[in-house]
């Protein structure tokens, strides 16, 4: 099995990558569009800003492709927020975007927005927090009824008819979503001990069809 991590411009990757060795598999970190169409699996990483992240997928002429995979995609964190039709964030001198907000690669229905801070709710959301399955899915085949994730976010997404689990910090969003062959985590499966392996584990082990 081949495995392609989108080079989205963001840190983090070589724990993610650890994460996965560990898993048995040895991941390839690529921007070539040739290598991520050809993959079994592909996930898409992300830290910080959509506008960046997005202006990097455009540079790299790799948001036709991402949107046109076929096998399993898992997005993570920033990765999972791509894949929305938009994000109220404002757009950065990188993002090549005017105006409010940062189009996304519109895969997923939905828009994301700022968690909004309170008195006992921190802005960004950093830090372990426990997630409620909303249906059953494959990606969730062992995991526990309220698994613990490990989050770094200030933006979230809505929940809808692709959330397949949702997590509350102040209100609850959607903390990991499906459409067809693409899935989204908006935590850290690679910092989440043995519930993250797992959930890795299963993407790995899910039908290309």
């Amino acid at each position: 099995m081949t495995l392609a991590i989108i080079d989205s411009g963001g840190a983090n990757i070589s724990s993610v990558m650890h994460a996965l060795r560990r898993l048995g598999t040895e991941p390839v970190f690529t921007a070539d569009a040739a290598i991520i169409r050809n993959a079994d699996r592909v996930i898409l990483p992300g830290v910080g800003a959509a506008g960046t992240a997005m202006a990097r997928l455009r540079e790299l002429e790799l948001v036709a492709c991402i949107r046109e995979l076929r096998q399993p995609v898992l997005g993570i964190c920033l990765g999972m927020q791509l894949l929305f039709e938009r994000s109220e964030e404002e757009p950065d001198s990188q993002s090549g975007q005017s105006g409010s907000g940062v189009g996304c690669l519109g895969i997923i229905p939905g828009t994301l927005r700022k968690l909004e801070p309170a008195a006992d709710v921190r802005v960004p959301h950093m830090g372990w927090n426990t997630t409620t399955a909303a249906c059953q899915d494959p990606l969730l085949n062992g995991l526990p009824e309220h698994p613990w994730f490990y989050f770094v976010h200030s933006f979230a997404a809505p929940i809808g008819d692709g959330t397949l689990a949702s997590c509350t910090h102040g209100e609850p969003f959607a903390a990991i979503v499906h459409k067809e062959n693409f899935y989204g985590a908006q935590f850290h499966p690679e910092r989440s001990a043995r519930h993250g392996a797992k959930l890795l584990a299963n993407f790995l082990e899910l039908s290309c069809n």
